[in-house]
């Protein structure tokens, strides 16, 4: 088995379920019991403020959009660039938890690189590799820009770099297409 931890799963077109149609999910873990990934690209129509309030009856400064993480329930999860609050790296200066104490620190430091989470995508031992034998899934590198910039069209601009690394080499496209 190889660990797609730190990775993004690209949804393939092939992929028939709906709660992943045209996702774009980063892989917080992966081994031989099962993997959990965050689907980065369905923020939800709610604030993490707006939710904050309405939930814990407090106010919170952050005013980031609240994300659907997945189709399973789970605690609010946040992926962040905070190292002191950490429950788990994902890659390089980007860590994840779901400690309710580190949650309530991030919030109050309302700190730039940090994305809220609600749901999550999981996978039981053998299931996320049965799926990428079928090409549901295509694997990519991640990166924090396309962690922590909200990009509602992340998985096209993603799609068309792998088709066209694919089938044109990258270092032989020309600056200018004029001269091709």
């Amino acid at each position: 088995m190889t660990s797609t931890q730190g990775k993004l799963l690209l949804a393939s077109p092939r992929l028939a379920d709906p709660n992943f149609s045209r996702t774009v999910v980063l892989m917080i873990q992966h081994n031989a019991e099962g993997a959990l990934g965050l689907i980065l690209n369905r923020p939800l129509e709610i604030t993490v403020r707006q939710a904050c309030e309405q939930s814990l009856g407090e106010d919170c400064e952050v005013d980031e959009f609240l994300h659907q993480g997945g189709p399973c329930e789970g605690p609010l999860m946040v992926v962040h660039g905070n190292e002191l609050e950490k429950d788990a790296d994902v890659i390089p200066g980007v860590f994840f938890t779901t400690e309710r104490a580190k949650i309530e620190a991030l919030l109050k430091q309302q700190i730039a690189l940090a994305r809220y989470f609600v749901g999550y995508a999981g996978w039981s031992a053998g299931q996320l590799e049965a799926e990428m034998e079928i090409e549901s899934w295509i694997i990519a590198d991640a990166a924090p820009d396309f962690i922590f910039q909200g990009q509602p069209d992340l998985w096209t601009k993603l799609m068309r770099g792998r088709i066209l690394q694919r089938w044109v080499d990258p270092s032989r496209i020309p600056d200018d297409p004029s001269v091709n």
